[in-house]
């Protein structure tokens, strides 16, 4: 029960506010840490050894960290229930705030919600690429300097239609990145779990680049990320098509129910044509929903990356197209939930 109610507070807080403005923020701080180790270790020689210890002792210290932080809470909090004895019976409001704060069930619970909290980035993922779209339909460079937010790659000459595409890429991407992944790990290992994988994710976003700096500091944490997304990107791409398999569309002027079960040929077919071997998957499955075309050469860090395309149908990008693949993550995001809470019962 005690995970069972951290994971529906979590989530919820996630999906009503988003990531915090005003909050410090895990992964802010995990950046910081990549970034302190990155700039006095990416030098001279051994660099791709010197980035795989860096890489696995930061996982490690998030892991063990926070194992030992809940622990704590289980183990030496309850000690403190004599503090109690101090406080009159009559104090009912003390009291029972005392008796809520020190008790270390309730307590963990709140622990572990504010840590899937931090995690989950559903809520903001969906506001940025909404607000994508709405810039860019206002001007081309607004569009471009919003999509800057939540992309790597150079926007600074990228059309309204790349713009577009960008964003429902992301969109696309990072359903598995920064939702459905976190769960996976959490209903494995639980919340030490959880945040390990985000360390394992911000490291592949700030090193885990093919370019000349990273080739060989990042290395290692672009394959610990390639294998921690290995299962939950193709899990992404199923909980995206599962509810598109059945349609109702329109011929000759009449709705009929239509099957689409082309969805899961069109995931094999382009999942693996990408330069990663798992963000693919969730962006074909998007594609192949929307039936339109992602991928093609971009710019990143000055170098041009020619990436495969995914489909074939080259067409206009619009607004509508949006709103459906907002509709299609929540839907997969919400099965997650449901698989994550029946773990949590069973």
């Amino acid at each position: 029960m005690p995970a069972l109610l951290s994971v529906i507070i979590g989530w919820t807080a996630d999906f009503f506010f988003g990531d915090p403005q005003r909050l410090p923020h895990p992964v802010v701080w995990f950046g910081r840490a990549i970034a302190f180790g990155e700039h006095r270790l990416n030098r001279g020689s051994h660099r791709k050894a010197k980035g795989a210890v860096m890489a696995l002792l930061l996982i490690a210290l998030v892991f063990v960290g926070t194992l030992l932080l809940r622990q704590l809470i289980l183990h030496f909090i309850p000690e403190r229930q004599q503090i109690l004895h101090s406080i009159p019976e009559q104090s009912s409001p003390t009291r029972s705030l005392s008796l809520f704060t020190l008790h270390s069930p309730w307590l963990l619970v709140l622990f572990d919600a504010v840590i899937i909290f931090y995690c989950l980035a559903g809520t903001t993922l969906i506001r940025e690429v909404r607000a994508v779209f709405m810039a860019v339909d206002r001007s081309l460079d607004e569009g471009r300097r919003q999509v800057a937010r939540i992309v790597g790659r150079d926007t600074s000459e990228l059309s309204a239609q790349e713009v577009r595409t960008a964003a429902l890429e992301t969109l696309a991407e990072n359903l598995s990145d920064g939702v459905i992944a976190p769960l996976f790990w959490l209903a494995l290992l639980g919340t030490p779990g959880m945040l390990a994988y985000k360390m394992v994710n911000t490291l592949d976003s700030m090193i885990g680049y093919r370019t000349d700096r990273y080739r060989q500091f990042g290395c290692w944490a672009a394959r610990i990320d390639d294998v921690a997304n290995y299962v939950p990107a193709r899990l992404t791409a199923l909980l995206m098509i599962l509810p598109c398999l059945i349609r109702f569309d329109r011929k000759g002027g009449r709705r009929c129910l239509t099957f689409h079960f082309s969805l899961f040929a069109f995931v094999h077919r382009y999942g693996s044509c990408h330069a990663s071997p798992n963000s693919g998957y969730p962006e074909a499955a998007l594609a192949g929903i929307l039936d339109c075309r992602f991928g093609g050469p971009h710019y990143y860090f000055g170098q041009l990356f020619d990436k495969p395309y995914i489909g074939t149908n080259d067409r206009e990008l619009r607004t509508d197209d949006m709103k459906t693949a907002v509709r299609v993550n929540r839907t997969a995001e919400l099965l997650m939930l449901l698989m994550v809470l029946l773990r949590s019962i069973l």
